[in-house]
């Protein structure tokens, strides 16, 4: 992994530790379990979002988030129900929740916030470092979490990964580059398919600079691009045109929808539809 990237993702994961270490002594793992319990089952964020016959279009992850390290606050005036609202009612397939405080203005609270008001399968966006975050991310009612394979080990990726699978969720593996590529594709389906989705994130952590392309030349090494998930620097309907003509068929996309006025409406013209405001409460 390049030196910058590395301390970029270095300094967010040591403070993680901290964090989890501290989570740890406040609400210890087996409370989270009992929470768990009391929980109905997750809803499917892998059948949800993965296409199963026809090919024609895009189908949106849209994320909520306040702010990010590369683009600073996002969207001043935050209320993250209602940003899912608007998602929902303009097409988006899934939502991508960011629960990191200190650089994203995330929270963990904001699953089931989002979860009691649109019927989405729910995506916890973070840092895991620990078993510990994936009982978490299901206590809190999350449907599915992200792996970060330049976070990770390849025995922590898979017992992570399999652990989520027995609690109901599924699992997007994000890579930077082709090194985290080949490390993790021979894994994505353990222990068994149907569960895993693969990310590739258009994003350089050394320039914070964003490249469609870097989706396009990673799908040539892809085994299956019907897993396939292009993330960040997505913009227009030409740009999920040109991911299609690649065989990527799932987007994450989150700032570009933030920064305008209406988000919903944003992701309307991205997928090329009539706007809709979000049904009354």
């Amino acid at each position: 992994m390049n030196h910058a990237m590395a301390n970029a993702l270095d300094r967010i994961v040591s403070r993680k530790r901290l964090e989890v270490a501290a989570k740890k002594r406040s609400v210890p793992v087996e409370r989270l379990k009992e929470r768990i319990a009391e929980l109905g089952r997750p809803r499917n964020f892998f059948q949800a979002v993965v296409d199963h016959g026809s090919t024609k279009g895009t189908r949106v992850i849209a994320e909520v988030k306040q702010r990010s390290p590369s683009g600073g606050l996002i969207r001043p005036d935050f209320d993250p129900v209602d940003i899912a609202r608007r998602y929902h009612a303009n097409g988006a397939v899934a939502i991508s929740c960011l629960t990191d405080e200190v650089d994203f203005g995330g929270s963990l609270e904001f699953i089931h916030a989002i979860r009691d008001a649109v019927p989405l399968p729910v995506l916890r966006k973070d840092f895991i470092i620990e078993s510990y975050q994936v009982w978490e991310a299901r206590a809190y009612g999350a449907d599915a979490i992200l792996l970060i394979a330049e976070c990770l080990s390849d025995a922590q990726l898979i017992d992570y990964k399999i652990l989520a699978i027995e609690l109901g969720m599924s699992v997007l593996v994000e890579v930077h580059d082709t090194e985290s590529l080949y490390r993790v594709q021979p894994h994505l389906s353990f222990p068994h398919s149907g569960y895993a989705l693969l990310g590739v994130n258009n994003r350089d952590l050394r320039t914070m600079t964003t490249d469609l392309g870097h989706s396009f030349r990673m799908a040539e090494l892809v085994d299956d691009t019907h897993v396939m998930v292009s993330e960040s620097g997505i913009r227009t309907p030409d740009d999920l045109m040109r991911l299609r003509a690649h065989g990527i068929h799932i987007v994450l996309v989150g700032e570009h929808l933030l920064r305008q006025p209406d988000p919903g409406t944003a992701l309307a013209e991205l997928l090329g539809r009539e706007p809709r405001e979000p049904a009354k409460r």
